[in-house]
């Protein structure tokens, strides 16, 4: 089981040592937002500063594609992820795909 405090955007976990590599983990979702919420978001956008209807999308996908790597780490016998990252790509216009990935990984402390 991954053990949330041993994921990393670095190559290593301080005071661990890699015993197994498991290869890459991803977790991918798609989003859109509903056309009430983009009318409420493009209003927001005329008064400039932070957009928290935009804030609460992104946050909330960025979370589903973190859990979906870490299901699919945990279906390897991971017990910690390296080198995570996000990426973010349009689909379509208003359609967004979120990828969070990284190396699942079995660690021993040391």
């Amino acid at each position: 089981m991954v053990n949330e405090q041993l994921i990393t955007t670095s190559n290593l976990l301080e005071g661990y040592k890699i015993v197994q590599h498991l290869g890459m983990v991803r977790g991918i979702t798609v989003r859109s937002r509903s056309m009430l919420g983009n009318i409420a978001g493009g209003f927001l956008s005329l008064f400039g500063g932070r957009n928290s209807i935009y804030v609460q999308l992104c946050e909330k996908t960025r979370e589903e594609a973190y859990r979906l790597l870490i299901e699919h780490a945990n279906e390897r016998g991971a017990n910690a992820i390296i080198n995570m990252r996000y990426d973010a790509n349009e689909v379509i216009s208003g359609i967004t795909e979120v990828l969070a990935y990284g190396t699942a990984v079995v660690v021993e402390k040391i």
